[in-house]
């Protein structure tokens, strides 16, 4: 899967804005720290360092997107920090679950 195609099934499946435009834009917006959201854009730039290459067609591995977000999950987890910000790490994290997931059982039809 690539980046673009993460991006684009978290923002239509998620009740998060993770696209600013198109993915590639988003991925240069979140890279340069200027995503509207502050939160969605360290998410974005985490994933997309995690993958081949920082851009918006580079693949991304399941198991790369999920390691990524490691450190800002264990930041969101201390007792002081916002209930929010923990919440959307988890829904992002089990949102990237969904969208392998429903790649594979994409694969698996075509077999067919």
């Amino acid at each position: 899967m690539t980046l673009a195609q993460l991006l684009q099934f978290l923002d239509q499946n998620l009740p998060y804005d993770y696209l600013v435009g198109e993915a590639e834009e988003t991925v240069a917006r979140a890279l340069a720290g200027e995503h509207p959201d502050a939160l969605i854009g360290e998410v974005i730039a985490l994933i997309a360092r995690a993958a081949e290459r920082p851009e918006a067609e580079a693949v991304i591995e399941r198991a790369a997107a999920v390691t990524a977000l490691g450190p800002i999950r264990l930041k969101y987890m201390a007792d002081d920090a916002p209930v929010e910000g923990f919440r959307f790490i988890e829904r992002t994290i089990l949102g990237i679950d969904e969208a392998f997931d429903a790649e594979a059982l994409e694969a698996k039809r075509g077999e067919r």
